[in-house]
């Protein structure tokens, strides 16, 4: 732990590069090593503001071409025998060493150098490296035999209590117990607020005291769906900031928090994050973040391993449930009931289906099943909590869901309902996930009509697509005429019919055009009435009247043919449809 620094640099190693902010480092902060007795009468000189800085080792100055040689949180001790000669090159070398991470230089004035320059002091000032006047009668050997005694017993004393921790939670996991119970002992021994996240930001299960929960909820790391912000929220400390007038807020105090990942293997499954309201988080604390975040993906792969067997057997019987094959009414209500299901209630079948993308092409088989995993499990916690005898399976391209609705329950009523489970599962904000689209049957009232309902669902996933394009969210009775046009099979004969009836409209797209289709939409959706046309498009009474002549020039007399308007109103709506 002691480098001294010689003729040539310590050998390097092809080590993978680790990023200083995010890794928790064993050690005592510089304050509290000038505490110890061999640094008694020591002086800081410049640098007061990193103080904070952690000391996990120590070296020794004696060329002044230092920089091959250090390392970040070192304490750099110096007699000022190679920083006699080069009084210019100072500050440049005091950025230097901050920018490595050194924790601190010692200085011993007075035998080669009488002061340090006052640039070189300056400039430790603005980067926030402590600079110390060491006092005269200690020894180099003195300060690191006590600071490198006090850092082990430190290390060994953090890695002590990481160990218990690590066996406290082991033990949860080993017995039996899942998330919620690794977040119950963890809370106190931080203490404040733990909670464990998915990777895509899903609280799946948090602990402390009901008002820090709550508080910790409220941050802006939160978006208004409850979900964590990880792609935005970075792997480590973050300290609580300032108010107004320098004074740190409640809020700001709420905002310390540290995040370290769960990752088993080379599968990354979300996050563990604490919360403090009393105090700074510490690499101490991130150390056993790391520990429990082990135990965590334990955890999560015991019970993903569980999940698998039973979602497979579950799966199976809500997959013949859809298509008829499960057998009498009452015999499907009881399986259900045995899975803690309710089949014998009104209900509808949502289905929701990944937006086809460039992206999703590109991936390979594993990452699109991950991503359906993970899209299945976040319908599963949000509709468990609203819904919880209500089945949710993920299949290989979809999700389906069977909800119980009151029985007056009407279409928009249930649209609403579904658009918030929607909300819930695409996060505010998305994160960079995978866009969706929904589609909801009628209400049913028996499992015999699970198979039609769960008909009318794709139909409305597929249909709502092509009316509104991605993240289409559809009731089947909002489908209207547009469940005619899909039972078309060939769709040229559909792009034969529009373009017959609209001819150089759609043919011609131009802008003139375009404006022209926009004007007779209007129109028919207002029944010909001229006034509320011209009102809606912001028209002149007579420019419309001049419209309406061109339109009828290029379409036939449809002001006065009923069956030509249903003519173009029909085209209309094919042009609309997606993937026609």
């Amino acid at each position: 732990m002691v480098n001294v620094a010689k003729n040539s640099p310590p050998p390097r190693h092809d080590l993978p590069a680790t990023d200083t902010d995010t890794v928790s480092v064993l050690g005592l902060s510089l304050r509290a090593v000038l505490e110890l007795g061999c640094l008694r009468g020591a002086t800081v000189v410049a640098g007061h503001g990193g103080l904070d800085r952690i000391v996990s080792r120590l070296n020794v100055m004696e060329v002044p071409d230092i920089l091959p040689w250090v390392r970040p949180n070192e304490l750099l001790l110096t007699t000022g025998y190679p920083l006699r000669s080069v009084p210019d090159t100072l500050p440049a070398l005091v950025q230097e060493l901050a920018d490595r991470g050194l924790a601190g230089i010692g200085v011993k004035l007075g035998r080669y150098l009488d002061e340090l320059p006052a640039a070189m002091l300056a400039e430790a000032d603005r980067v926030g490296l402590p600079i110390i006047a060491l006092p005269d009668g200690v020894g180099f050997d003195d300060v690191i035999n006590q600071v490198l005694t006090a850092v082990l017993n430190r290390q060994a004393a953090v890695l002590a209590r990481a160990d218990e921790v690590h066996r406290a939670l082991v033990d949860i996991v080993l017995t039996g117990g899942g998330l919620d119970m690794l977040c119950a002992e963890l809370a106190p021994i931080l203490p404040g607020v733990a909670m464990v996240t998915s990777t895509d930001g899903r609280v799946l299960s948090s602990d402390g005291p009901a008002g820090e929960v709550v508080a910790a909820m409220a941050l802006d790391c939160f978006d208004a769906s409850g979900r964590f912000l990880v792609e935005s929220e970075p792997v480590g400390i973050r300290s609580a900031g300032t108010g107004s007038g320098g004074t740190k807020s409640s809020a700001d105090v709420r905002a310390r928090r540290a995040v370290v990942p769960i990752v088993a293997g080379a599968l990354d499954h979300g996050r563990l994050v604490a919360f403090s309201a009393d105090r700074e988080l510490t690499g101490d604390d991130v150390h056993i973040l790391e520990r429990a975040a082990t135990v965590a993906a334990l955890a999560i792969t015991k019970a993903q391993a569980v999940s698998a067997v039973e979602s497979k057997y579950q799966a199976d019987f809500l997959r013949d449930a859809l298509a008829g094959r499960a057998g009498l009414s009452e015999h499907v209500v009881a399986h259900a009931h045995s899975l803690g299901w309710d089949f014998g209630r009104p209900m509808v079948v949502v289905v929701a289906e990944a937006d086809p993308t460039a992206m999703a092409a590109e991936l390979a088989p594993e990452e699109l099943r991950l991503l359906q995993e993970r899209f299945g499990a976040a319908w599963t916690r949000v509709v468990r909590q609203r819904d919880g005898s209500a089945p949710v399976v993920g299949f290989s391209h979809e999700v389906v869901a069977v909800l119980g609705v009151p029985t007056d329950a009407d279409a928009e009523s249930i649209t609403r309902t579904v658009r918030d489970l929607v909300r819930q599962v695409s996060g505010d904000g998305g994160g960079g996930r995978r866009s969706f689209s929904t589609g909801i049957s009628r209400p049913i009232s028996s499992p015999d009509a699970l198979p039609g309902a769960y008909e009318q669902a794709r139909k409305a996933v597929s249909v709502g697509r092509q009316m509104s394009g991605p993240s289409a969210l559809t009731h089947f009775d909002g489908l209207g005429i547009f469940r005619l046009l899909t039972l078309v099979p060939d769709t040229a004969e559909l792009r034969s019919f529009a373009t017959e009836a609209l001819g150089e409209l759609i043919t011609n797209d131009t802008a003139e055009n375009a404006d022209l289709r926009r004007t007779l939409s209007v129109l028919l959706d207002t029944n010909l009435n001229v006034a509320e046309t011209a009102r809606i498009l912001h028209f002149h009474y007579n420019t419309l009247r001049y419209r309406i002549v061109k339109l009828e020039r290029m379409l036939g007399p449809f002001t006065t043919d009923p069956n030509l308007r249903l003519t173009l109103s029909i085209a209309l709506l094919v042009v609309q449809m997606r993937g026609i």
